[in-house]
């Protein structure tokens, strides 16, 4: 397993990689880098895969564009697509976790031809529905049921991503708390946050790391973020209403190629996007198989490394 720095079309991307073989491209979310997905790297190679995860952009060693509009969801598939171009290859198959998911799925929706197959962990497919963009029906959803502020709404503010700025340990700590499955008694975030508070407030500050997370591992994240910041990964959130007006072209467009869904069963994003997990059948035409992990929360290749390799590992065997 290996880190370097390789020059694609516009930016500087830092991956991890290890093997040879087909091209399998894992793709991390927020807040997390591509060291996250080392057990499967490992995996992939030994099974006889090249598997590659770059830090995407804004995140760890690639590079961070100050403006906001460079964050969309184009930018995002282009990156993948000049990556897979930069490491000599014209097709290969594209997993994603948390907001690598959606990446992966366009990646998938937009270039059939270079993407043979996509795998999207913890988020399902949320196709583009016309009427407007998506951050005040959120915003009128949960005002309605009164469930407080989603907390997607709070990271369109100009300034959200200071509060992980202010103690990047804590901030982390607690992020990688709401989310887990594996912590007992962990008191989760549900994602909407009570009137007053923000999304680190509302997570208790005896939050502890979850038991698969090691200290020296969990320090990577603390040094990485420590130095590049969070306004690029937040500027991800940034771009969701930009994302719609760009992509009127894909409206009621499916995803053709073989496809796979995993998701635990305890993920909190499941109170504000499992909706779309049980219409993913009628947008991925060939989904082969979606699975819910027992008792699993959120970071799913980090918390159940042994499922989730093997369930990767039988769709890619079936390709």
């Amino acid at each position: 397993m290996q880190t370097r720095l390789i020059q694609t079309d516009t930016i500087n991307q830092s991956i991890l990689e290890a093997g040879t073989g087909p091209l399998v491209l894992l793709i991390h979310g927020f807040p997390e880098l591509g060291i996250s997905w080392r057990a499967q790297i490992q995996v992939l190679a030994e099974a006889g895969y090249h598997a590659v995860a770059p830090d995407m952009r804004g995140y760890g060693a690639t590079d961070k564009p100050e403006d906001v509009t460079d964050y969309s969801i184009l930018h995002l598939v282009g990156d993948m697509v000049a990556l897979v171009r930069a490491l000599g290859e014209t097709r290969c198959v594209v997993v994603g976790h948390d907001w690598g998911a959606p990446v992966a799925w366009h990646c998938a929706l937009m270039r059939p031809d270079m993407f043979r197959a996509v795998a999207g962990l913890s988020v399902p497919f949320q196709p583009r529905r016309p009427g407007g963009p998506p951050t005040p029906a959120m915003a009128a959803i949960a005002k309605r049921a009164g469930l407080g502020e989603l907390y997607i709404s709070q990271f369109q503010a100009p300034d959200a991503h200071t509060i992980f700025e202010t103690d990047v340990a804590a901030g982390l700590r607690k992020g990688f708390y709401a989310y887990d499955g594996a912590t007992p008694d962990a008191r989760q975030s549900t994602g909407f946050i009570p009137a007053g508070q923000d999304f680190l407030s509302s997570v208790a500050d005896d939050a502890t790391l979850p038991p698969w997370m090691s200290a020296e591992h969990f320090q990577e994240y603390v040094d990485a973020f420590s130095k590049g910041g969070f306004e690029g990964p937040i500027d991800w959130y940034r771009s969701l209403d930009r994302n719609w007006a760009l992509t009127a072209f894909l409206q009621d467009q499916r995803i053709l190629q073989p496809a796979l869904f995993l998701v635990g069963e305890r993920d909190p994003v499941r109170h504000y996007a499992g909706q779309h997990e049980a219409g993913l059948k009628d947008w991925a035409t060939d989904l082969r198989g979606s699975h819910v992990l027992a008792g699993a929360g959120h970071w799913l290749q980090q918390e159940r490394p042994e499922e989730v390799n093997s369930l990767l590992l039988d769709f890619l065997d079936g390709l």
